[in-house]
């Protein structure tokens, strides 16, 4: 995806959002993404056509007319879609909302680590929220329908040694992500990062199906379930013993 400096490609903009990072925040969905994840529930983000083109000038002007409300911990999260495929507009946008005093964070699944998106995380995104998909590559390929799931970790090792501040998110899906022994897997793997201040679990759901259908698309995991409790419950038991905070979104 191409854009401009100073241009945004936004699907859509949301005010007053309390579940993509602390605080009210204003989110900005950006359009386009490479991957194509079985439980996406704004597959309409995917395609990198479309959406409605934003000076970052103008995206400003609404976050500051938004600021009152961000108080201390508020500000702004970009999401998508996948954000970090327009890396070159965002370092434009975030370095301006750094300069009005406006907290930034990005939602990502960590594909992308390229000059742009470096320079984002070691000066620019207060915090990280990188979504972790699978911890095994056949996992992996089958929820993304892309191959490499080290992408993902070499984008956290760049956020740990930038010492700045990240949070993961992870979707609960029974007999997919739902096992003990990848959040074992996947705590172990991060226990010692000293950046990671919480991990985010998103049960599963099904409320975006009616947006595959609308597209003409298959969804595939029509005959998944949701959690019981029970296994939200020992989910979180499994996690507290590698993180700082386990949240259930």
């Amino acid at each position: 995806m191409k854009t401009e400096k100073n241009i945004l490609r936004v699907h859509s903009i949301e005010s007053f959002g309390t579940h993509d990072g602390p605080g009210v925040r204003l989110i900005v969905f950006l359009q386009g993404c490479k991957l194509k994840c079985l439980y996406c529930h704004n597959p309409d983000t995917i395609s990198t056509s479309g959406g409605t083109l934003y000076h970052t000038e103008e995206l400003v002007d609404i976050a500051l007319k938004m600021k009152p409300y961000f108080g201390n911990k508020g500000g702004v999260t970009v999401s998508g879609g996948e954000p970090l495929l327009q890396s070159k507009g965002l370092v434009s946008f975030f370095k301006r909302l750094k300069e009005e005093g406006i907290h930034t964070n990005i939602d990502t699944n960590g594909r992308i680590l390229n000059h742009f998106t470096e320079e984002l995380l070691d000066k620019y995104a207060d915090l990280v929220m990188l979504d972790i998909k699978h911890m095994t590559e056949e996992g992996y390929e089958a929820i993304t329908g892309m191959r490499n799931k080290e992408t993902a970790f070499n984008f956290a090792k760049h956020r740990e040694a930038s010492g700045k501040k990240m949070w993961l998110r992870y979707v609960l899906i029974p007999g997919i992500t739902n096992k003990p022994e990848l959040l074992h897997q996947m705590g172990e793997y991060f226990k010692d990062y000293k950046t990671i201040e919480k991990i985010e679990l998103q049960p599963y759901h099904k409320l975006g199906i009616h947006k595959w259908e609308s597209l003409g698309w298959e969804y595939q995991l029509k005959d998944a379930r949701e959690n019981t409790d029970e296994e939200i419950d020992e989910a979180v038991k499994i996690l507290e013993k590698y993180f700082k905070e386990v949240k259930i979104n």
